[in-house]
């Protein structure tokens, strides 16, 4: 299967995981009562827990083995999980201290920060209609730092490091599976120490909540990991540009969750700020799709 075709059953999975990921709210909404760095240790420990149990089944912890005695490889995988760290911190609290909106929407500028990334650190050229996108995204970003007073902190700093995280993923070359059980791994020994430390001190939250409050924070690898894989699993079989349009899933899903079940502001001046934004996406997604589209029919000429 090349990723020229429309694979279903690529599409199904890409499909999967960010609507995984655009629900995510619900799932973080009843932990609002535990410390989102408490949320994160625990989603550490737990993934790393079913990332390595998931490599010994498959057979494959010898790739998790030969990833570690390679220094160029920890060390990138060190910088990743740091950035990856940081993405889930925000994202956590911003989610539990109702500013899911917010989130939506770091993850919709996301992309063109990519652009913007790879302008300033490849020297790539973006087209006039990249450019456009960009250009349209920051006028709406300003819009809104104008409107609230203040830049958007958590959806920049969203955008930022998760892009930064994506850019270091493709620079090392690692395999999704053993990349992932690694940063989980190289992170465990604070989180593990930190959640001990919790505990011991009476402030842990497997002490002092009740059963389902516990059950979600060990359920947090499972949504980690399983999304993650079938991220990965769809950007195997399907075009780049389909996975491109898919991914604008998980932030409409995010607003979605943020205005209707969790009753955050949108009104019609902050919706506008979005507009622009929407408008950028909508230039950069057809963008990719002719480019594909074009791509497709010269190889098959």
């Amino acid at each position: 299967m090349t990723a020229t075709r429309l694979s279903p059953r690529g599409l199904a999975a890409g499909t999967a995981a960010f609507t995984i990921w655009g629900l995510f709210p619900v799932y973080l909404h009843p932990l609002s009562e535990v410390p989102a760095i408490q949320v994160i240790a625990h989603r550490v420990t737990w993934s790393c827990v079913l990332l390595l149990a998931w490599l010994i089944v498959r057979g494959e912890l010898g790739s998790l083995g030969a990833t570690l005695r390679t220094p160029r490889l920890v060390a990138g995988l060190a910088t990743s999980a740091t950035l990856i760290s940081c993405n889930w911190l925000v994202y956590v609290w911003s989610v539990t201290h109702q500013h899911i909106v917010d989130t939506s929407l770091g993850y919709y500028i996301n992309p063109l920060v990519n652009v913007l990334l790879g302008v300033v650190v490849l020297h790539e050229r973006p087209n006039p209609l990249q450019w456009s996108a960009i250009a349209l995204a920051a006028l709406g970003v300003l819009y809104l730092t104008l409107l609230a007073g203040r830049p958007p902190w958590i959806a920049l700093a969203l955008a930022l490091s998760f892009s930064l995280y994506g850019f270091v993923r493709k620079v090392i070359s690692v395999e999704a599976l053993p990349g992932l059980a690694t940063e989980t791994l190289l992170l465990l020994p604070l989180a593990a120490s930190y959640l001990t430390w919790c505990e011991a001190s009476g402030t842990g939250a497997l002490a002092t909540s009740g059963s389902p409050v516990v059950a979600l924070l060990i359920g947090s690898g499972i949504v980690t990991a399983v999304p993650l894989f079938l991220f990965a699993y769809s950007a195997r079989l399907l075009p780049y540009s389909t996975v491109g349009v898919l991914q604008y899933i998980a932030p409409s899903l995010q607003l979605v969750c943020g205005v209707l079940l969790y009753h955050e502001s949108f009104a019609a001046a902050r919706a506008a700020g979005f507009c622009l934004v929407w408008t950028a996406l909508l230039l950069y997604a057809a963008d990719g799709l002719w480019r594909a589209h074009r791509a497709a029919r010269v190889s098959h000429a």
